[in-house]
């Protein structure tokens, strides 16, 4: 589990068939082999590591499924290790767990932030509400706005500083996560006829009285 603050930006140094080897500095202290790790969200296993990189393994259905098919050496990619046990959640939860690839489609100046807009996939969009969170590229973010074709998010200036999204360009393919509290409200009303009502989410620990 992972919260969607980035912790570091690595940079890929090798990039053979189905691995990956990213140099770091923040995350090494206390590393061990077998630890989880995030690279642009994707929750990955250690295999191994030195005092100045790290290197994963990328199963074929990652590949598939996420953006780091196109790591090349010199690509730069966001980083963040799990959530300790009592660590603060300064994001929302997120898994590692990618559910598809958006493109970014347009980049808007508003003030001293950035809005971005996505192109994303229905099955990621059906899970998404406007004020909620989305993890782009492991990075925890809320949606300003959506449409059924796209998000959009807003970009603080130290979020584009400390992350790989702020050098993103209109084309590029990023990993897309949804909330996962949306995907078992969704789960739940499959498996609920009647609709959504306000005692329904409080049987299901979403709201208080």
């Amino acid at each position: 589990m992972f919260t969607g603050i980035v912790e570091e930006i690595g940079k890929v140094i090798a990039a053979p068939a189905r691995k990956l080897a990213v140099a770091a500095r923040e995350i090494l202290p206390g590393m061990k082999l077998g630890n989880s790790i995030a690279v642009n969200g994707v929750c990955l296993t250690v295999t191994d590591f030195d005092n100045k990189s790290f290197a994963v393994d990328v199963m074929p259905e990652t590949l598939r499924r996420t953006n780091l098919g196109l790591l090349r050496p010199g690509s730069a990619v966001n980083l963040e290790r799990p959530l300790a046990a009592g660590g603060e959640v300064g994001g929302h939860f997120v898994q590692g767990h990618i559910d598809d690839t958006g493109k970014l489609a347009a980049v808007m100046p508003e003030g001293e932030a950035l809005l971005m807009k996505f192109a994303a996939p229905p099955e990621v969009l059906r899970f998404t509400v406007a004020k909620g969170f989305i993890a782009v590229d492991g990075v925890s973010l809320t949606i300003v706005s959506k449409s059924a074709a796209d998000f959009t998010i807003s970009l603080v200036g130290f979020t584009r500083t400390h992350t790989i999204l702020g050098n993103r360009k209109v084309g590029d393919l990023v990993n897309l996560e949804a909330d996962v509290l949306g995907k078992y409200v969704a789960q739940m009303m499959a498996e609920k006829k009647g609709g959504l009502t306000a005692d329904f989410l409080k049987e299901h620990g979403f709201m208080v009285n």
